[in-house]
């Protein structure tokens, strides 16, 4: 196991904090309005601030991120084409001037004392990717908390995905025993600081020098991935990933992209991150047991269709096919 440096002599003392932007500029700008008074005294026996950084990544979106009429410094880069999240960030890093690194999704809530407490709960860890609670929001404005959203992992296996993927067990899945199935790490919950696989990338805290010492963000992936690849890259080099469930954030929700091209962003990563950690067999292998469950689910929703059902068993398995097949459907 190979350790990086311990800090890069360039970077300052601070947090740098990285958005991607793409869509809707609302979002953006009330998070970083919630960012922009969050450099306060850490210490009040000492008066010593966090300097923060704010840095918003313009992915090539059709509504661009506006630089005018913020009452706060934000460094706003804009990408020539749309490459999704992780390279709308690693574009973003490349402005980071401080060692601490935050990236954080645009649709998030966060509270006045966020950036401070995030980095307290992460200093007995350093170095670490850290990552809070993430809050389920109801969609309103203000988020009405729904839920406590699993994003503590288990790295993936072929087993959590063809357990998510099976239609039969989706009336399971509230259950404890079935969150495990899927890869969550049901020990990350809230309250509780502790080692994980890996987190959701929707808010990670890490060193920027390890970050840019790995080569950020694998833009092989779209959207999906990317962030459980980064961590097990990281692993490998001594920094694991650490879940602070005493700092909480609240996910607003209402993503706007097309459901259906979630899902092929979700499986066509799925299937690279296979390929890059377990070559082209473990690819077979994962594509292989998902056409399985799908033929388990075609009879399954034949059952439910008999039964009066509104469900389209052929139509839905050709859309699965089509996913596996690296193909997105029409």
């Amino acid at each position: 196991m190979s350790k990086l440096p311990v800090r890069h002599p360039e970077l300052s003392p601070g947090v740098s904090v990285v958005i991607p932007h793409y869509g809707d500029p609302a979002p953006t700008l009330d998070l970083l309005a919630q960012l922009a008074d969050q450099a306060a005294p850490l210490d009040s026996t000492t008066g010593d601030e966090l300097p923060i950084q704010l840095i918003v990544s313009d992915d090539a979106s059709p509504q661009p991120f506006p630089e005018e009429g913020t009452a706060y410094r934000v460094v706003v880069v804009r990408r020539e084409r749309n490459g999704g999240f992780g390279a709308a960030v690693n574009s973003g890093v490349a402005e980071a001037v401080h060692d601490q690194l935050l990236i954080l999704n645009s649709d998030l809530q966060v509270g006045p004392t966020f950036v401070r407490d995030l980095v307290a709960a992460a200093a007995p860890w350093q170095p670490a990717v850290v990552g809070p609670a993430i809050l389920e929001g109801g969609g309103a404005s203000p988020p009405e908390t729904t839920a406590v959203d699993y994003s503590g992992r288990h790295f993936p296996t072929a087993g959590h995905q063809v357990t998510e993927w099976l239609t039969p067990l989706a009336g399971w899945r509230a259950h404890r025993v079935l969150h495990e199935a899927v890869g969550h790490d049901t020990t990350a919950r809230l309250g509780v600081t502790r080692p994980v696989d890996w987190l959701v990338g929707a808010a990670l805290l890490l060193p920027t020098h390890a970050f840019r010492a790995v080569g950020g963000f694998d833009e092989g992936y779209f959207m999906n991935s990317e962030e459980v690849d980064l961590q097990r890259v990281l692993r490998r080099h001594g920094i694991p990933a650490v879940y602070a469930g005493t700092v909480t954030v609240t996910h607003a929700g209402g993503g706007s992209s097309d459901p259906a091209k979630r899902r092929a962003w979700v499986v066509q990563s799925r299937l690279r991150y296979a390929h890059k950690w377990g070559g082209r067999a473990a690819t077979r292998r994962l594509q292989s047991a998902l056409a399985a469950a799908t033929a388990v689910n075609l009879v399954w929703n034949t059952g439910r269709r008999l039964a009066g059902r509104p469900v389209t068993p052929l139509a839905t398995a050709r859309t699965e096919w089509q996913l596996l097949s690296g193909r997105t459907p029409r």
